[in-house]
């Protein structure tokens, strides 16, 4: 299971993928093309040409998951092609699968405290 921690890392391939491909395929796209470890915790999501579908892996520490969603309408909000991959914060990620706009969702400033009590 995918906890939603805040200190959870989200890295979004912005390259489409063939998605023929398994997980092997998927671990072996993190290691070479977007240089991580496919198994230190961390969510790989990975998009279709379509936009309507995606792929993610994730090791929970046991084995490796992977879920693949597609979405009955519309598409997803994916940033746009390029090499590499994209952070996301748990929220945006959160927001990402329920098929909303990720990018609405801003990352505010924590602000700290000037005086201390």
């Amino acid at each position: 299971m995918i906890g939603l921690r805040g200190e959870l890392k989200v890295l979004v391939a912005t390259q489409p993928i063939d998605f023929r491909r398994g997980v092997h395929g998927l671990v072996a796209m993190v290691e070479q093309t977007l240089n991580a470890s496919p198994y230190c915790g961390d969510v790989f999501v990975f998009r279709s040409k379509r936009k309507d579908r995606l792929k993610m892996i994730v090791w929970d520490g046991t084995g490796m998951v992977l879920v693949t969603k597609w979405l009955e309408e519309g598409s997803f909000t994916f940033p746009p092609v390029q090499d590499g991959a994209v952070a996301l914060t748990a929220t945006q990620f959160s927001v990402l699968v329920a098929g909303l706009d990720w990018t609405r969702v801003g990352r505010g400033d924590v602000k700290r405290p000037t005086k201390i009590a």
